[in-house]
């Protein structure tokens, strides 16, 4: 069984009789407290962006997080001010251990079902330092597979505070909880689903021959921009109320093809406008 490690994920513990609730009165997502499947949530600013995203997995009476290393110092800062007194230790494991993925289950480290909603990534795999010397030192795998099911990442696609949850899909990823209390920034999430005024959506772009970054033009207007490309493909969080025909769009002066994610076409459809 092959693990890949993913070098750009940054990895905290939270354990202690409160680290659940801690969690999920600020995070977005249904925080587990136990079983093999993690979690999808977002770390928000009071204005609804996302600070921070990542996976959630409960395993050894503790709660295991994965963010991008770009907001690990930021991420890591901003829980420790959210602690207060509560029971919670939070550790940095960036200097300890490391991420990655598998696409089958195994033994070693702490593995959990990455699941968000309809979409089955494989397992998330988290390990001390010195148990994962025999992990492929390449990704390339994960990211092809998240890239052509629609999947978008801070840090790989897009930066800290850019984006909304629903810019991202996690409204129908089960990456928000809609029924629990408040959490930072849930007044703007809850408007956005209400209101339905989110606009800007995940879109699959093939047929790419540009750097990540580039616009993506559809009728003369520029509609978004493209994440991480691997092997001319990417993820772009595009205005569908921008494309009136998909078929004439442009990345970098040159015809690309749009697509939406497959767990996204029963809510836009085929035209792109939510029902």
């Amino acid at each position: 069984m092959t693990t890949y490690l993913r070098a750009d994920r940054a990895v905290f513990r939270f354990s202690g009789p409160e680290a659940h609730r801690l969690l999920n009165d600020v995070v977005t997502g249904q925080i587990p407290n136990s079983g093999e499947v993690a979690a999808a949530w977002t770390l928000l600013s009071p204005q609804g962006k996302i600070l921070a995203e990542g996976l959630a997995g409960h395993a050894e009476e503790a709660l295991w997080l994965d963010v991008h290393q770009s907001v690990a110092d930021d991420f890591f800062k901003r829980m420790r001010m959210y602690k207060l007194r509560a029971k919670v230790e939070i550790e940095d494991l960036r200097a300890t251990h490391r991420a990655g993925f598998a696409q089958e289950a195994g033994l070693e480290g702490v593995r959990h079902t990455d699941r968000l909603g309809p979409v089955d990534l494989g397992w998330r795999v988290i390990a001390p330092v010195e148990d994962t010397t025999g992990w492929v030192q390449d990704d390339g795998v994960y990211q092809k597979e998240r890239i052509a099911a629609g999947i978008l990442h801070q840090g790989n696609d897009f930066p800290a505070n850019d984006a909304f949850a629903h810019d991202i899909g996690l409204d129908i990823l089960d990456g928000i909880d809609f029924a629990k209390g408040c959490y930072v920034g849930q007044e703007v999430v809850s408007r956005m689903k209400h209101r339905g005024t989110a606009r800007r959506r995940p879109v699959i772009v093939s047929g790419i021959d540009a750097p990540e970054g580039s616009a993506v033009v559809a009728g003369g207007r520029e509609a978004g921009t493209i994440g991480q490309v691997v092997d001319g493909q990417a993820v772009a969080i595009l205005r569908l109320d921008r494309i009136s025909d998909a078929g004439a769009a442009t990345v970098d002066g040159k015809p690309v093809s749009l697509e939406l994610p497959v767990w996204a076409r029963y809510v836009f459809g085929e035209a792109g406008a939510e029902d």
